[in-house]
C-alpha cells in the first residue's frame, strides 16, 4: 500500500516532520493529541493510513483507536502505533485495539516503510 493521504497523530512535531518526509509521495494532516485527531479526520475522510502515537495529552492514542474503530465509516482505515512503549503488553494492548500494527520508537525508517507496504 502507497498511502495517499496520512494522518500523523503525535505530540512531537519533530515526528510529524519526520513521517511527513518518510512519505514525501502522500499528503499529510497532523493532529498533536487524539481530540484533535478526531476532527481531523471529520475534515478528511479520505486519510487512508493513521500513524499514531500512544502516549498524548487531553487524549491519549488507545482512547483515539478505539473510538475510530467504533465508528464504521473510519475502522477500515489501518492505523500503525509508533510509540516508546515497548513492553508486550502495550504491543497486545495496542493491537486489541484495533491497530494493525505496533512499532516502537526509535524504529528503523525501512522497517516502518516496509510495513506500510505490506498493509
Amino acid at each position: 500500500m502507497q498511502p495517499s493521504k496520512v494522518l500523523v497523530i503525535d505530540d512531537s512535531t519533530l515526528m510529524h516532520k519526520l513521517f511527513g518526509a518518510l512519505l514525501p509521495k502522500a499528503s499529510h494532516v497532523f493532529a498533536l493529541d487524539g481530540i484533535e485527531a478526531l476532527a481531523r479526520l471529520s475534515q478528511h475522510p479520505d486519510v487512508d493510513l493513521i500513524i499514531l502515537d500512544v502516549n498524548m495529552p487531553r487524549m491519549n492514542g488507545l482512547e483515539f483507536l478505539r473510538q475510530v474503530k467504533a465508528d464504521n465509516a473510519l475502522a477500515k482505515i489501518p492505523v500503525v502505533i509508533v510509540s516508546t512503549e515497548g513492553k508486550e503488553e502495550d504491543t497486545l494492548l495496542g493491537l486489541r485495539a484495533g491497530a494493525s500494527a505496533y512499532i516502537r520508537k526509535p524504529f528503523q525508517h525501512s522497517e516502518l516503510l516496509d510495513l506500510i507496504r505490506r498493509l
